[in-house]
């Protein structure tokens, strides 16, 4: 794998209709795509399925059911340089392939000002094209997310104008089937007002694959977890404090199959071992950047990854009665390179 651990987080504004939004996507992601996504055995394993029915129905799906998504999507091509059907297959590669490239580590704490906090973990050939990203949509909420080059947002972290925060994980299963891609489910979650809108468009949406969604929202106290698969979802509120990673763990989901890898299941036990170990409020940082399982860390940034992914940001979202106070990092160990407190931020 390429590693550029020095590489800094880019931020990204954009606005307009939404193939307007996906050419400012396209061309920021552009360069990065070319030298890099295209050539690598997981663009050319989802390729090889461009054709198969399940791109077909879902594509169908998604006109029907959000055409500014599928504009959105029409726009990053474009932007990209390249053929529509591509960029859709990749945007559904999650769906058609369970070793598709995304990772990622979440800690759910529950209380007065829950606190849920995140470790992006992806491809590290494409760190470079990765930016933050605020985006005003002329129909739709405002959101900022973290962006992947070739990529629509809402299948990392984000937090959008109604002060909804989410963070999603990849769920390995295989068993998907006809539906909505997993990510354009997640970029609809973007739209939503409320948990409870979100909780309803998952559970009732024809879905294709599997993810994992952390969601809170300003002025409440709750944090629910959300498990889907193309078969089933599940939705959980969490009482305790709690590390989710890259495999289902909700009781009634664990039957369902999947694959686990030895990372995921890794980063499973440390966090809550972790967890167990704390005598006091947990400290999400501690555990997102640890590295005590050396071969297999929960903060990962091996050249040698066994899942070919690396922590490319961690995000630390703090859900209060009035606001959202939230920061990005790049690097473990350092300040933050983006922070929010209230309505203002700050770049470091």
């Amino acid at each position: 794998m390429s590693i550029d651990v020095h590489h800094r987080l880019a931020s990204l504004s954009l606005s307009g209709t939404p193939y307007d939004i996906g050419h400012g996507l396209g061309r920021h992601g552009a360069s990065l795509v070319h030298s890099h996504l295209v050539k690598t055995h997981a663009w050319a394993t989802v390729m090889a399925f461009k054709h198969d029915d399940r791109i077909r129905v879902a594509r169908s799906l998604v006109e029907e059911r959000y055409p500014l998504y599928l504009q959105e999507l029409s726009g990053l091509a474009d932007g990209l340089g390249l053929p529509f059907g591509d960029v859709f297959a990749w945007n559904c590669r999650g769906d058609v392939w369970a070793m598709a490239p995304d990772g990622c580590t979440t800690v759910q704490i529950p209380g007065p000002i829950p606190l849920i906090a995140h470790n992006e973990d992806g491809d590290p050939g494409l760190r470079a094209g990765c930016a933050l990203a605020s985006i005003i949509p002329d129909r739709g909420q405002p959101f900022t997310a973290f962006i992947y080059p070739g990529s629509i947002p809402g299948h990392t972290f984000a937090i959008n104008g109604r002060g909804l925060v989410l963070t999603v994980n990849n769920i390995r299963s295989t068993r998907a089937g006809d539906g909505l891609p997993r990510m354009v489910l997640t970029r609809a979650v973007l739209d939503c007002p409320t948990i409870d809108a979100a909780l309803t468009l998952l559970s009732e949406a024809p879905r294709s694959g599997a993810f994992h969604l952390t969601l809170a929202q300003v002025g409440q106290s709750r944090l629910v977890s959300v498990e889907f698969t193309h078969a089933h979802c599940s939705i959980a509120e969490i009482t305790a404090p709690s590390v989710h990673a890259n495999h289902l763990v909700h009781a009634r989901m664990t039957s369902e199959p999947q694959i686990i890898t030895g990372s995921s299941s890794s980063r499973q036990e440390r966090g809550h071992d972790i967890l167990d170990a704390n005598d006091g409020p947990p400290d999400p940082l501690r555990i997102l950047w640890d590295r005590e399982r050396l071969a297999l860390p929960i903060h990962r940034s091996q050249s040698d990854d066994p899942d070919n992914e690396n922590t490319l940001a961690t995000a630390v979202f703090k859900i209060g009665k009035d606001s959202v106070d939230w920061a990005v990092y790049d690097k473990a160990g350092s300040a933050a390179r983006f922070e929010t407190i209230g309505t203002k931020t700050v770049t470091m």
